[in-house]
């Protein structure tokens, strides 16, 4: 059996997370997640969905209805600010809200973290201690490579368990990167899945399996809709709206494509052995 590589979503609403931190939700999020799930059922696909906080407040029934396609459902944070901007303790009361009320609503524990905007790199180290603290037990914030805003040079890219600046131990899933030309370079999702041509990114993953190790594919809902970008023309730049919006039409074509030539499933299955290694470091109570 070919290995299994792991697929997952950002459940958030674009224009807050991206533009104003502060607006109002639209319901465009929960449509465009509608149709994630769709394409994931079609090709028979489980995958995680870290959920905003502020996602599942105002869209129960969406957290509901991925939990009802049998994915994993872990934390985005609550509220989608910056790690870089938050205190050891403001970044672990949004944990706390984000994980109480997410696990309220499906049924499941929720013990993995994708921090917003991949805020975790060599800047806040810390941030992995506090996610072990309030019972987080899998993280997969940090990109394997320095880019403009977050990353962290030559950083490990397979999974691997981290044992933190604080002496806790957590499991760090690394979203894709692949080499090419004797450099390292992002291809697991956003702006880089969009603009890659399919050849790159099918090469990146029999790269991939060469090196037995999993490919960590990120998306969000909004990649789904590629009209959004209309919607908002008085209000964003056209830069904005180049840079957001270039290659979303061809988006969910890639990505169906690459779950017909390799295997996916959710990040928890990827790393059960990792998981499995870290209860049985755990001390016993």
């Amino acid at each position: 059996m070919s290995m299994l590589h792991a697929l997952s979503t950002d459940v958030e609403d674009w224009y807050q997370t991206t533009i104003d931190v502060d607006a109002e939700l639209s319901d465009r999020f929960e449509r465009s997640t509608q149709r994630v799930l769709e394409a994931l059922a079609g090709r028979g696909v489980r995958a995680t969905f870290f959920v905003l906080g502020l996602a599942a407040e105002k869209s129960p029934q969406t957290v509901k209805a991925i939990a009802a396609g049998g994915h994993e459902i872990q934390s985005h944070g609550h509220g989608h600010r910056s790690n870089f901007e938050l205190t050891s303790e403001q970044l672990r009361q949004d944990l706390l809200r984000a994980k109480g009320l997410i696990e309220d609503l499906c049924g499941q524990q929720v013990y993995g973290y994708r921090a917003p905007c991949f805020s975790i790199d060599g800047r806040n180290p810390w941030a992995l201690d506090v996610l072990a603290e309030t019972g987080h037990r899998y993280d997969s914030s940090i990109v394997p490579v320095r880019t403009r805003h977050y990353g962290i040079a030559g950083y490990p890219p397979a999974p691997h368990v981290v044992t933190t600046p604080g002496g806790g131990r957590i499991v760090e899933a690394p979203v894709a990167c692949f080499d090419l030309l004797g450099l390292r370079l992002p291809v697991g999702g956003g702006g880089y899945f969009r603009l890659w041509p399919y050849r790159i990114i099918r090469m990146a993953w029999r790269q991939f399996e060469r090196h037995r190790r999993p490919g960590i594919v990120y998306m969000h809902p909004y990649e789904y809709d590629p009209q959004e970008m209309d919607t908002y023309a008085g209000k964003i730049s056209f830069r904005q709206r180049l840079h957001q919006g270039l290659g979303r039409k061809r988006f969910p074509a890639k990505l169906d494509r690459l779950m017909r030539e390799f295997r996916f499933g959710p990040i928890c299955e990827v790393i059960a052995p990792l998981l499995e290694e870290l209860n049985r470091s755990s001390p016993r109570r």
